[in-house]
């Protein structure tokens, strides 16, 4: 357990120090990237990814994923824009919008906890279920007539900078779920289930509960981002957030969360989001295809699971064999003197 906490602390510390070499590299070679025109464009880039991967860090840590994190902002929005239709002021629709996120998550969560199915299976049912859905609510059509107050609201900079306001909200969701996770008995648990869910239920750990109520977080959180994706552009389509669930798990996995459990932290996971927005933004400004960037992330995907697997491995060959593996009990000491009390019965 040290060699990893170890192992991942490093990761995290390479992660950051990839994200700094990948903006000087983009600063130099690439024209306009270090504006701050574009900078806040980044940002924008970035915001539904760095929202949703809040809840799913705390997901993964567990042992558990939710890849119907796209389809569920997809159909937030479209009924956002149906909604928006029907005459109701925008107050109640963002309301709405999150409480049906949370629904869309809490059923993920039955399926996983109550019905005890696998959570890659759930979701990956429920990703088609959510995303069908939309298209039945919105069907192709796009509505665009949102007030300029909202629209403008999502991508306004605060003052005296280029930076769009969504990022002070990104910024507080973060030190709350930072909180959580890295200084709470909440966050402990966590961590314990991931490591074991047996273990930890024997420990009087809730799991099965603590899990749905993950679900129930990352589909409130993902309509919420549903509800910023359909503001920043201005428009709600049933196809909104098409795909972002790989993105998603890529920069969590990328920022040095297991992708089987039990071990990970969330400013990893900050950088690893930045990170993948900066190579992405980077290769649009260099007129790069969007089929090439999906090959991208795709790689950075394989290469966040088998690198820390890898170097685990490898430190395991370069550990001499007379050396004890970290956390393993010492042998006990030879006695120096032969015993006179006759043999003695082992304890089964």
């Amino acid at each position: 357990m040290a060699l990893d906490r170890r192992l991942f602390a490093r990761w995290d510390t390479a992660v950051i120090a990839a994200l700094a070499v990948s903006v000087l590299a983009a600063s130099l070679a690439v024209e306009g990237f270090a504006s701050g025109r574009n900078a806040g464009f980044l940002v924008l880039d970035i915001a539904a990814v760095a929202l949703i991967a809040l809840p799913m860090t705390l997901i993964i840590i567990t042992g558990e994923i939710d890849l119907s994190v796209a389809s569920t902002l997809g159909l937030t929005s479209a009924v956002m824009g149906h909604l928006w239709v029907a005459g109701l002021p925008l107050e109640l629709i963002v309301v709405l919008c999150v409480v049906l996120g949370a629904v869309l998550g809490a059923v993920n969560g039955l399926l996983v906890t109550v019905a005890g199915l696998p959570s890659l299976a759930v979701t990956i049912g429920t990703m088609a279920l959510y995303r069908g859905l939309a298209y039945v609510v919105l069907g192709d059509r796009a509505v665009a007539d949102f007030p300029f107050s909202w629209t403008g609201a999502a991508t306004t900079p605060i003052p005296g900078t280029p930076i769009p306001w969504i990022a002070a909200a990104i910024a507080l969701l973060a030190v709350a779920f930072g909180v959580v996770l890295h200084a709470t008995p909440v966050g402990r648990a966590l961590y314990a289930i991931g490591a074991g869910g047996q273990a930890a239920a024997f420990a009087g750990i809730a799991v099965l509960r603590t899990k749905f109520w993950l679900f129930v977080t990352a589909g409130a959180v993902s309509g919420l981002a549903g509800v910023f994706w359909t503001l920043q552009y201005a428009s709600a389509r049933a196809d909104n957030g098409y795909g972002l669930e790989l993105s998603v798990v890529a920069a969590v996995l990328l920022g040095g969360v297991s992708i089987f459990g039990g071990r990970g932290a969330l400013p990893g996971v900050l950088a690893g989001v930045v990170l993948l927005g900066t190579i992405r933004n980077a290769l649009r400004l260099a007129d790069v295809a969007e089929d090439a960037l999906t090959v991208v992330t795709g790689a950075l995907l394989i290469a966040s699971v088998l690198a820390p697997n890898a170097l685990a491995a490898l430190r395991g060959r370069r550990r001499p064999a007379d050396r004890p593996a970290p956390g393993a009990a010492a042998d006990p000491p030879v006695p120096t003197q032969p015993s006179t009390s006759g043999p003695t019965r082992e304890l089964s």
